[in-house]
């Protein structure tokens, strides 16, 4: 019996900034997306709040224990007419521990402005969208 994906599949992601920049991480070969950079986050599991999600995948994928701010934005990408991805981004306030890439190639912390030198999964894309167009309005 296929296991069907739940629509839309929730994903939460992180906005990691330090000194006026901003953590992204390049997707492992064999995963979907492959090669893309994204911000660091994961499926919602069963019984989870969206903050308890987030919190555990920077867990799981950078060996940090995080501090989630607040809600970001939210982007929705349609993959299949039977699958959209809802992607909720959260500033994070506070990250603790050595950044262990997990689940990357590799981690990278890059200036807001230069988010759109790399190539980003479409769910991804609002968040880049507007960091970058904050960073605009405040002269960055």
């Amino acid at each position: 019996m296929m296991k069907t994906k739940k629509n839309p599949q929730i994903v939460t992601a992180a906005i990691i900034e330090k000194d006026g920049r901003v953590l992204i991480g390049k997707r492992k070969e064999g995963k979907h997306h492959a090669g893309k950079w994204e911000f660091p986050g994961g499926t919602l599991e069963e019984g989870e709040t969206y903050e308890e999600c987030l919190k555990r995948e920077l867990q799981e994928e950078l060996a940090v224990d995080a501090e989630i701010g607040e809600l970001y934005c939210i982007g929705e990408h349609v993959l299949t007419p039977e699958w959209t991805i809802r992607l909720l981004a959260y500033r994070v306030d506070r990250v603790s521990g050595v950044l262990t890439p997990e689940e990357h190639e590799e981690l990278k912390w890059v200036r807001i402005k230069e988010l759109a030198d790399y190539e980003f999964p479409e769910a991804d894309r609002p968040i880049v969208e507007k960091l970058i167009s904050e960073c605009d309005t405040r002269g960055l």
